[in-house]
């Protein structure tokens, strides 16, 4: 079992939290791209109010632990490992209700080749305790805008978890799926389910598009978010997303092997 003690201390070792990788400039970038209600930083939020910067600044200073100081605009962003842990307690405490209620759950990654395995073992552990995790539209085709034009992708689910691929990147050699801040893979999904008439999620589970997508739809939703995604952060705070859980999100998978193990022990889940 992973103390809480002992978790803190792995996410400063393995820059998890602490001074991470995402510079502050791309940080204040993004938070520029949310004041101005771009969608590219929203990822499927639409805020209920507008957000200045330095609102927004100090929403993700009390959030995360990054500077709310519009004068610091270089260096890495440093994210409070306490805030982390408490929002992991959080995590867990949710993850730990849907196990007892037997809930519904879609889970999905725009980082398969760092989450994967944090996801997937969240899929199993629910599963195995009674939970249904949908696979919605297996295969269907998502056409998203990035800056090199519209670019077609499939939507797949590994070990439960729900990604892009492009087309055949299943064969050998191939990456295992894309990464995306797009809300249409979460909207595909659903819209599928709808279409099929068979069960929606009551709890979404991921990063990105997927939290927010969901969220801004009534659905519960919780997940891990980095500095420079405000959306999930704004999306808690306007009552949104249930939990946004700060931390580095493009680590070694490895190191967040330690974080499921400290969320399914809380949550009473097997691993």
């Amino acid at each position: 079992m992973v103390s809480s003690h002992a978790l803190r201390a792995h996410l400063l070792d393995a820059r998890l939290a602490g001074p991470v990788a995402t510079s502050r400039e791309r940080s204040l970038h993004r938070y520029r791209l949310f004041v101005a209600r771009d969608p590219r930083a929203l990822i499927g939020l639409e805020p209920e109010r507008d957000w200045s910067l330095i609102e927004l600044l100090g929403l993700m200073g009390e959030q995360c632990g990054v500077s709310a100081d519009p004068a610091h605009t270089s260096g890495q962003d440093v994210i409070d490992p306490d805030r982390t842990v408490a929002a992991l307690g959080s995590f867990a405490d949710r993850l730990g209700a849907a196990a007892k209620d037997g809930a519904t759950v879609l889970i999905g990654t725009g980082h398969p080749h760092r989450l994967l395995g944090f996801y997937a073992s969240l899929a199993a552990a629910l599963s195995a305790a009674g939970c249904t995790v949908l696979t919605p539209a297996q295969g269907r085709r998502v056409d998203m805008t990035t800056r090199f034009g519209v670019r077609t992708y499939n939507l797949d689910y590994v070990r439960g978890v729900a990604m892009v691929r492009e087309p055949g990147a299943r064969e050998p050699g191939r990456t295992p799926g894309a990464h995306t801040h797009s809300p249409l893979p979460i909207r595909t999904a659903l819209a599928a389910a709808v279409d099929a008439r068979s069960a929606l999620p009551t709890l979404v589970i991921g990063d990105h598009g997927w939290v927010c997508g969901a969220g801004q739809l009534g659905i519960e939703a919780i997940g891990l978010a980095d500095t420079d995604d405000p959306a999930l952060f704004v999306g808690q705070a306007e009552g949104r997303v249930s939990v946004a859980v700060p931390l580095d999100d493009t680590v070694r998978s490895d190191y967040y092997r330690p974080l499921t193990r400290y969320v399914l022990n809380r949550a009473c889940l097997s691993q």
